[in-house]
């Protein structure tokens, strides 16, 4: 067992579901799980369950042992299933709270509450988790313990763009999936069948800081994207004996914990090169966000580490503090 592993959970999808069903408060949340899981739904699978230690980065980045392939994508997840008969392995980020799916059944649809919507499974899992007394934290004691859950089906798509003939005129992200009329989120919301699968990194970004970033709070989200990412790998050579690991990310801790996107884009390209990652798709969302990435990845590149250097970790950290990134402020959301 690795040493940085907290707890390895395993729940069969179907009995999941059965003995713990959603405990949903919002009228649209209920209107959307009647379109993915209508009655007489089954389940397939297994869902995994594990949450890791914040892990120890190494001393150095030696480019020679970190080739990992960074793609931007000017999208949203899509969770588009990896073929079969290759030996990918996909993960996407969980933009989470430290109490993992605190949110699910509310009217609040942020990336979160999202990814739940569309991954049904995943409020019966943070149900089954409490009845046991397992701790679904992505955050203890001010340390990060990121919880990577493998195996949950997504069996919904929801559209979140702004349509006013489907009235939506706004969309439907962050506190105007509450206000849309049951209409609307019926015509949003498109089954899946048959489902598809997706492998989830659920880690908690800090929040709410001002002025510039202190080192303190790029040494703290430097390991919670490591240990994250490392968790990833660590679990996808459980399942294929020698896997492409895929992550996908965004921006993430940078709606309503007002973080700065260049910097983030940056630590999280950092972590995934330390975590020997084999490619990070980068889901910038629109043309304001990829000139962010672009950004990001020149700094590391050219200013921090250029190609073919060995530079050691704490270096690479005191000079992204010496370039005073500054807070962003909340969307409200």
């Amino acid at each position: 067992m690795n040493e940085n592993l907290i707890c390895r959970h395993t729940f069969n999808a179907q009995h999941l579901v059965d003995s713990y069903p959603p405990k949903l408060y919002d009228t649209n949340k209920k209107i959307v799980y009647q379109c993915a899981c209508p009655p007489g739904s089954k389940f397939s699978g297994q869902l995994v369950f594990s949450r890791w230690r914040a892990m120890p980065f190494p001393n150095i980045l030696s480019f020679s042992e970190s080739q990992t392939e960074f793609h931007q994508q000017p999208s949203y997840f899509g969770y588009e299933p990896s073929n079969q008969n290759s030996n990918q392995v996909e993960w996407y980020l969980n933009f989470a709270h430290s109490d993992l799916f605190c949110a699910y059944g509310g009217s609040l649809f942020a990336q979160d509450e999202m990814q739940v919507a569309e991954h049904p499974a995943l409020g019966s899992l943070r149900e089954a988790l409490l009845d046991a007394g397992i701790q679904p934290l992505t955050v203890e004691a001010g340390e990060p313990t990121p919880v990577l859950i493998c195996g949950v089906e997504r069996r919904c798509e929801i559209a979140t763009n702004p349509n006013a003939e489907e009235g939506r005129p706004f969309g439907l992200y962050g506190n105007n999936f509450g206000r849309a009329t049951a209409k609307a989120i019926e015509l949003a919301t498109k089954p899946l069948n048959p489902p598809t699968i997706t492998n989830i990194i659920a880690m908690e970004a800090p929040s709410g800081g001002y002025g510039s970033y202190s080192q303190e709070d790029i040494e703290y989200i430097l390991a919670t994207a490591f240990t994250g990412f490392s968790a990833a790998r660590i679990e996808s050579y459980s399942q294929l004996k020698e896997p492409i690991v895929i992550i996908h990310t965004g921006f993430w801790g940078c709606g309503a914990y007002g973080g700065n996107r260049v910097l983030m884009a940056l630590l999280q390209l950092l972590a995934a090169r330390l975590a020997q990652v084999n490619r990070l798709v980068f889901h910038t969302g629109d043309t304001t966000g990829s000139q962010a990435f672009a950004t990001a990845q020149q700094i590391l590149n050219q200013d921090l580490a250029p190609i073919g250097s060995s530079v050691e970790v704490s270096t690479l950290v005191a000079k992204i503090y010496a370039m005073k990134f500054q807070w962003g402020v909340s969307d409200g959301n």
